[in-house]
């Protein structure tokens, strides 16, 4: 294999996009040996559940998984998201365990099996740019194979899950104004709840939907919401109008038998500003200087309850350090066995207890909150998005 002088990385990307998209894993092992010296190399991707980190194989599931809690090395790479060498018995040999992320989204790890980097060597550095590379080329080879979906499942999904996981635009999303990140729960029965985002140059748009009901029709209803949402979206209406245009379309298909709640926040990169459609029952919850308090909207009919209903914006603003956690009526309104609700104090408390964590473990903390105070599995779908707000520079002067 030909290298160029100093340049292994590009010449390895252009590989890894030349490859078929079952080979990227072979692909990957013959570039590694070749640049460095690599003896092993393991891909595993997170389980829906993000509990555990499983390997990409012939068929899936054929190697132990990984926890993502625990201190196990990829573990720890993928949590913290940053490479963690591990040391082997053998003598000069290490396995570099590397997060595979993009833009913000987190989908696995990248374990590679080999002789121990000089301390001044870019090879560590190289490798997770590789990773990066790789993740990206995941992406594009889902469309056109299930290997990889299936080696994020550690059990059969539901159809209405399945439903549900595809209408997703990922679990993370991360740029220089804000990081945002993403919890659905359970993550293999989800029914109805669902979020969704889209950005552009200078806005970012993230819609939480409650979907009534339970399995094959909640996820109907949902898709359908999220769909109309979207298309209304991209006609370029404003916010108030994106909310009036799935309405008509929720009330057209179900006739008010069926609505989907729904929270619409557009936010202005530039600015801070947030324009609000609150549609039902998602709330949204801000940290400000470590206080933890909920943002109350004027609630407004949710999508699809009545015919024609005219939706007004409100606004707020985040500010740079703000964390703005989102959950659906799952998070704080299901009851659990005694009937008491999990509810606004502990929903503040748990908040401002993670505010140090990243905004997608956050998110994930929150559900873990919830779980307990239900003592195990949860009677309704929960949905949490965090984003945390770093706001734009100031231009400079030249």
């Amino acid at each position: 294999m030909s290298v160029s002088p100093g340049g292994w990385l590009g010449d390895a990307e252009s590989a890894l996009r030349a490859a078929p998209s079952t080979a990227l894993l072979s692909t990957a092992r013959s570039l590694l040996v070749a640049y460095v010296q690599a003896q092993e190399v393991t891909l595993l991707l997170a389980d829906y559940g993000l509990s555990v980190l499983q390997s990409v194989t012939h068929p899936p599931h054929t190697a132990a998984e990984v926890p993502v809690r625990g201190g196990a090395p990829a573990g720890r790479a993928f949590s913290v998201q940053t490479s963690v060498l591990e040391m082997t018995p053998e003598a000069g040999v290490v396995i570099a365990h590397l997060p595979i992320t993009v833009r913000g989204d987190r989908l696995g790890v990248l374990s590679v099996r080999m002789p121990e980097p000089a301390k001044e060597a870019p090879e560590v550095l190289e490798l997770a740019a590789f990773a990066t590379a790789l993740g990206h080329e995941l992406l594009v080879a889902e469309r056109d194979t299930d290997l990889y979906l299936l080696a994020r499942r550690r059990q059969r999904l539901t159809l209405a899950a399945e439903m549900q996981w595809q209408l997703l635009p990922g679990r993370g999303l991360s740029r220089e104004e804000y990081t945002l990140g993403a919890h659905l729960e359970p993550a293999y029965d989800i029914g109805g709840d669902n979020f969704d985002w889209s950005t552009t140059e200078d806005s970012l748009t993230v819609t939480v939907t409650d979907g009534q009901g339970h399995g094959i029709s909640a996820a109907l209803l949902t898709s359908l919401t999220v769909n109309a949402l979207r298309n209304a979206r991209r006609a370029g209406v404003p916010l108030e109008d994106q909310a009036h245009l799935a309405d008509q379309a929720v009330y057209g298909e179900y006739g008010g038998a069926r609505s989907a709640p729904s929270l619409l926040l557009r936010f202005d990169l530039a600015t801070g500003q947030v324009q609000a459609v609150d549609a039902g029952s998602p709330q949204v919850f801000r940290l400000r200087d470590g206080m933890a308090e909920r943002i109350t909207l004027d609630a407004q009919l949710p999508l699809g309850m009545f015919e024609e209903t005219v939706y007004q914006r409100q606004r707020f603003d985040v500010r740079s350090g703000d964390r703005l956690v989102m959950v659906s009526s799952g998070v704080h309104g299901s009851p659990s066995p005694d009937g008491s609700a999990f509810g606004e104090r502990a929903l503040r408390e748990t908040i401002a207890a993670t505010r140090r964590a990243s905004a997608l473990e956050a998110a994930r903390a929150l559900v873990d909150g919830l779980v307990q105070h239900h003592g195990g599995e949860l009677p309704a779908d929960a949905a949490v998005v965090c984003l945390d707000w770093h706001g734009r520079p100031a231009p400079t002067g030249r």
